[in-house]
């Protein structure tokens, strides 16, 4: 038989065979398919790190069926741009906060709104939770993209050029935040000036005093270098802040089956991987902003912006019911 064979395969012209290579490439290029992972984060963060991490397991675990490449530091738009690009298609998976995500599906936002939670704990077992898993879900049949991953983003805090105790200490303070009505809930609360500036242009923005304030996790301060051009970093804590990591609709249902479970499984790992990093990160970045001069003030009065806000995360204005907001307070 594999005489026969053979004196087969010999009879074939060098036409025949080319024209079979030919067709054979073209069909393996055709079933290759490279995805595109845009954030806003810099090279330097664990986010990257990870989602390039990410990119090579997904090359590895499907033996080449699919590929990424990840698009850093706000390379293909803001982050509202990368959300609007999720459903056209023309992005496969983006990293992007409660907030955002909230500005389509209004009860995911509740992740993402100041003082919500009591600790990273408390972060976590919202995670984990039936309610998380619900409002995903509530998520995907809105938009029909699919929430993949939750990772930790980290505490977010003010930085600014005067020291900030207490709530009366940011009246009318000038404060950049995100373009998500989430980020300014807190600084509207009391009394401050929140100002929405794309992320790229923030360091400049305080740089020129067009803002005085800006409030990012100790991890974003440190990579966006934000403590250049701010004297202190007062520990408000208010907002333990997520990242989701989200598919697009039309790449997820592009997809078999088998590389949906693979996909879904790296980035899950990924999420992990960034959550770790973050935590540990949070524990050593205090020191080292106090060695390089930047005055850390960790006598903020948490408790005195958490009552101020409380007001503010139920009823009318805000997208989420009464009850989710109960059943997220009763996570232990």
């Amino acid at each position: 038989m594999r005489r026969m064979m053979h004196r087969g395969r010999a009879a074939l012209t060098a036409l025949t065979v080319a024209a079979i290579a030919g067709t054979v490439l073209a069909a393996g290029s055709a079933a290759a398919k490279e995805l595109k992972f845009a954030h806003v984060y810099e090279t330097s963060e664990p986010f990257h790190e990870w989602a390039l991490w990410a990119a090579s397991e997904l090359e590895a675990r499907t033996d080449g069926r699919l590929s990424m490449e990840v698009f850093p530091a706000s390379t293909l738009g803001k982050e509202a741009d990368l959300n609007e690009s999720l459903g056209l298609g023309t992005v496969d998976i983006i990293y992007t906060s409660n907030q955002f995500a909230g500005r389509f599906y209004g009860p995911i936002g509740i992740g993402g709104a100041p003082y919500v939670f009591r600790d990273f704990d408390h972060w976590k077992a919202f995670g984990e939770s039936d309610l998380f898993r619900e409002l995903a879900d509530g998520y995907g049949e809105r938009t029909g993209n699919q929430i993949i991953a939750i990772a930790y983003y980290g505490e977010r805090h003010l930085t600014s050029n005067k020291k900030v105790d207490r709530p009366t200490d940011m009246e009318g303070l000038k404060v950049r935040t995100p373009n998500a009505q989430l980020y300014m809930m807190m600084p509207d609360a009391v009394g401050a000036n929140p100002t929405p500036i794309a992320f790229a242009e923030v360091y400049l923005a305080l740089q020129q005093g067009t803002v005085e304030a800006q409030e990012n996790p100790l991890n974003t301060i440190r990579a966006k270098r934000f403590y250049e051009v701010q004297d202190y970093i007062n520990m408000t804590g208010h907002i333990q802040a997520s990242l989701l990591t989200i598919v697009s609709g039309i790449t997820w249902n592009a997809l078999s089956e088998e590389d949906r479970v693979i996909l879904q499984e790296i980035l899950q790992e990924a999420a992990s991987g960034v959550t770790e990093d973050i935590v540990q990160s949070e524990r050593e970045l205090v020191a080292w902003f106090e060695e390089r001069g930047v005055i850390v003030n960790q006598d903020v009065d948490r408790e005195a912006f958490r009552e101020a806000v409380r007001p503010h995360l139920t009823g009318e204005n805000v997208d989420w019911s009464d009850d989710i907001f109960e059943r997220l307070q009763a996570l232990k």
